[in-house]
């Protein structure tokens, strides 16, 4: 008999705590707990790839620690810095002393502040570690976190080599604005998120908003996969989808097809640039109205 791979019991996990993944990606998060192994989720903004990481810690009842990355972000803003207000005030008040017992006591577990990175080796329980959009961060610095990752520990020098008590289960985003070098790459696994299918989304509307009409969230989900087709320029998220269908459900819609104005109007839900608003005229929305079953 073929030997069949659990990745159904990650999706059952998810799925307890409101995130609907599909096969490929439970399948991932399988081999990434397996293979105690970075993963690496790249794809547009707004498919979930953050999301994917706040599930994982829900799941596991751990805390998510998140570096959000930003060009220019280095070291000392990732891993620690020390507390430098703190350790003037503590010079000033041991004026006198021998200048050796200072330095030893300013540059003391007292005075660290833990930024993402030292935190999530160092958490008794395994945190999930999000990187978030790696892709936004230079390439010095990605040098750096590559080395992090293989080896989880980290050399400051007035303390010595801190080694993780746990190593955390780690996830990279990337919205693909640079490429990632080939080093990243093979050191981590790696899944494409693309955007959810009609029934899946329709799915994740159920499971966000337990209170809305069956058809309503097919009908929602469908309408958004045809948007999603039109030439926009910022193509609407999942985050916005449960945002559109809250306010249908809130105004207590039925059928789309019998409300084209008020479809239109809250369109806005979807749309986030001037560019694509003026683009989904009535006309448009009424075309792709047509289309929903």
């Amino acid at each position: 008999m073929p030997v069949k791979i659990p990745q159904e019991k990650v999706a059952t996990q998810l799925a307890a705590v409101g995130y609907i993944p599909d096969r490929d990606l439970a399948t991932a998060l399988w081999l990434m707990e397996s293979l105690k192994r970075p993963l690496l989720l790249e794809g547009e903004a707004g498919v979930g790839k953050t999301e994917v990481a706040r599930a994982l810690a829900l799941a596991h009842d751990t805390k998510l620690i998140r570096l959000q990355c930003y060009e220019g972000l280095d070291q000392s803003a990732a891993l620690y810095e020390w507390n430098y207000q703190r350790q003037l005030l503590a010079i000033k008040a041991r004026e006198g002393t021998d200048a050796s017992a200072v330095e030893e006591h300013i540059f003391s577990e007292t005075y660290l502040l833990e930024r993402p990175l030292l935190a999530a080796i160092r958490q008794d329980k395994p945190p999930v570690l999000l990187i978030d959009e790696v892709d936004r961060a230079d390439e010095e610095f990605e040098a750096f976190l590559l080395e992090l990752l293989s080896d989880f520990q980290v050399s400051i020098p007035e303390l010595g080599t801190i080694t993780a008590t746990t190593i955390p289960r780690v996830i990279l985003t990337s919205n693909g604005t640079r490429e990632l070098s080939d080093a990243l790459r093979r050191r981590c696994l790696y899944h494409y998120v693309d955007y959810p299918d009609v029934d899946r989304e329709a799915r994740i509307i159920l499971s966000r908003l337990p209170g809305i009409d069956t058809d309503l969230a097919l009908q929602i989900a469908n309408m958004v996969s045809l948007i999603r087709k039109e030439d926009l320029r910022k193509s609407p998220g999942v985050a916005e989808t449960l945002d559109w269908a809250a306010t249908l459900a809130g105004l207590d819609i039925r059928h789309l097809r019998d409300e084209p104005e008020t479809v239109h109007e809250t369109l806005m839900c979807l749309v986030k640039t001037a560019e694509d608003k003026s683009r989904m005229t009535r006309e448009v929305a009424d075309r792709l109205l047509g289309k929903v079953a």
